[in-house]
């Protein structure tokens, strides 16, 4: 079944909206089955993939356990520090940086992003916002593990089926507070994020929009979606947004090169996993955060930077001439023109 709610959300003018596609389950004997006429509810790994929303998996009983009480009662008595965004501003901008990093504990962390009234110490400003990306006790070198950072609370958590274990990255414990929207961008590998707490709001555009999605590297300079200066960023006008909210149980399927952006409408918790979409000697080893982009387009990409820094040192024209010449090769490897 399709499920609308584009008339509840605000989008760029011209831009062209959809809606993901919502599988809705059923518990049977605490097993998940599927009550819509779909093929598989597996997630497509080749084919068609596109962003998919899947409710009523059984997901542990974080659903009804995770109150802010509860999560601040299960830390260990020696506590637990993580390190947090600390940002004033609704958008956090990760390309400006408009946001300083925090070490705080973990209580004090729920009680910050679960409070209902204007702090009386603050870091930048009384009406300053967190959000907390889990990494390992050794971020440089190990994916975030949410199973052994967080064994206090991971019980509570069962990881989806429709999730390939064998080919698993990392996974993501993310909490923020209301209100709070992440920088949009795209992830190289396939991830759902399972929403456990608060009901979040996630708008997508495919691969296919590239051009008009204005990167810097694998974020866009486009930093609030719904309030567009188009004379800035004309072609954002072409791109197909893909809107959808998720309530506490939902899975959201973000297939890799797919951008997003996420806005906590309430205090938000989710568990975020990554997955391999390629086979892994494709990734870097080094990469931790899962987000460099894969080898062989890497070097494809320097080698485009090389091509522009050799064909400047040409005239115009010829410059001109063998540009259109790279680009008439290139564009052999584009969808619908191969």
């Amino acid at each position: 079944m399709d499920y609308t709610e584009s008339e509840n959300m605000p989008s760029a003018k011209n831009s062209k909206v959809k809606d993901v596609t919502v599988i809705e389950m059923t518990m049977v004997d605490n097993v998940s089955l599927p009550n819509v006429s779909l093929p598989s509810v597996s997630l497509p790994s080749e084919g068609l993939r596109e962003p998919l929303l899947i409710r009523g998996l059984n997901i542990g009983e974080c659903v009804t356990k995770w109150t802010p009480e509860y999560m601040k009662s299960r830390v260990p008595p020696e506590g637990v520090n993580v390190p947090v965004h600390v940002c004033k501003h609704n958008h956090m901008d990760f390309l400006n940086k408009n946001f300083v990093y925090k070490t705080l504990s973990f209580k004090e962390l729920i009680e910050r992003t679960a409070r209902t009234s204007k702090l009386q110490e603050f870091f930048v400003d009384p009406e300053e916002k967190y959000y907390l990306r889990s990494v390992s006790d050794d971020a440089r070198k190990i994916p975030a593990n949410f199973g052994s950072e967080f064994p206090w609370l991971s019980q509570d958590f069962i990881a989806p089926d429709n999730v390939p274990s064998d080919k698993l990255f990392s996974t993501v414990l993310r909490i923020s507070s209301p209100g709070l929207n992440l920088w949009t961008h795209y992830d190289v590998m396939d991830n759902a994020l399972v929403q456990i707490c608060g009901t979040k709001r996630a708008v997508l555009w495919p691969p296919s929009d590239v051009d008009s999605m204005y990167l810097v590297g694998d974020k866009s300079r486009i930093l609030n979606i719904d309030d567009v200066d188009l004379s800035m960023f004309p072609l954002f006008r072409e791109a197909t947004r893909y809107n959808v909210t998720l309530h506490p149980g939902d899975l959201l399927f973000i297939p890799a090169l797919w951008f997003h952006n996420v806005t906590a409408r309430d205090w938000s918790v989710a568990i975020n996993l990554f997955w391999r979409h390629l086979e892994a000697r494709c990734y870097d080893a080094k990469d931790v955060y899962g987000n460099k982009d894969p080898l062989s387009a890497r070097r494809a990409m320097d080698a485009g930077e090389r091509a522009t820094s050799a064909l400047h040192k040409l005239p115009k024209e010829y410059q001109d001439f063998y540009a259109k010449r790279i680009i008439a090769q290139l564009s052999k490897l584009c969808v619908g023109n191969g």
